[in-house]
C-alpha cells in the first residue's frame, strides 16, 4: 500500500507480446524492468535525471530486490507502475513499487541500491543530494550510513 505522503510517480506500460511466456502470462523477470523504468522516471520527475547522477560519476547498483506477485499480467494488459523512494542514506537509498491493472494489484516490492562510482566503489551520495532526496523519502533523512 502507498504511505500516506508519499512522493509518487505512475507510469504506463503495456504489455508487448515478447515479454510473455510459454503460458501466455508475463515472466516474473520483467517486472523488474517495470519498475526500473519507474524508478529512473521518478529521479527525473522527481530530482534529476540519471544522466545528471552519471555525469556526477555516480551509479546506482541495485544490492537487493523483493517482489511480491500476487496476480499475473497478460499480453495486452495496461500496467500502471508507481514508485515512490522509502529512503535514504549516506550512500544507499530504497525504491517501493507497486504494478497495478484496472486498480488490481498484481504486483508490489522494493528495491535497494547502493551509490557506486565507475569503478563500482561504493561512494556516499553528496551531503546536498541526499538532504535533497531525502526531503522526498517516506522515512525522514537519515545522517548516518
Amino acid at each position: 500500500m502507498i504511505p500516506d505522503g508519499a512522493v509518487t510517480i505512475t507510469i504506463r506500460h503495456r504489455v508487448g507480446f515478447h515479454e510473455t511466456d510459454a503460458m501466455g502470462i508475463v515472466h516474473h523477470s520483467n517486472y523488474l524492468k517495470y519498475c526500473e523504468n519507474a524508478r529512473v522516471v521518478w529521479l527525473e520527475t522527481h530530482d534529476k535525471s540519471y544522466p545528471d547522477w552519471i555525469e556526477m560519476g555516480l551509479h546506482f547498483a541495485v544490492t537487493k530486490v523483493d517482489l511480491d506477485y500476487k496476480q499475473p499480467a497478460r499480453f495486452d494488459d495496461r500496467l500502471d507502475v508507481t514508485t515512490w523512494l522509502e529512503w535514504v542514506r549516506g550512500a544507499s537509498l530504497a525504491m517501493a513499487y507497486e504494478i497495478s491493472r484496472d486498480g488490481e494489484l498484481l504486483c508490489s516490492g522494493r528495491t535497494e541500491h547502493a551509490s557506486i562510482n565507475g569503478e563500482g566503489r561504493v561512494r556516499r551520495l553528496p551531503k546536498e543530494d541526499r538532504e535533497r532526496l531525502g526531503r522526498t523519502a517516506v522515512t525522514e533523512y537519515s545522517r548516518g550510513d
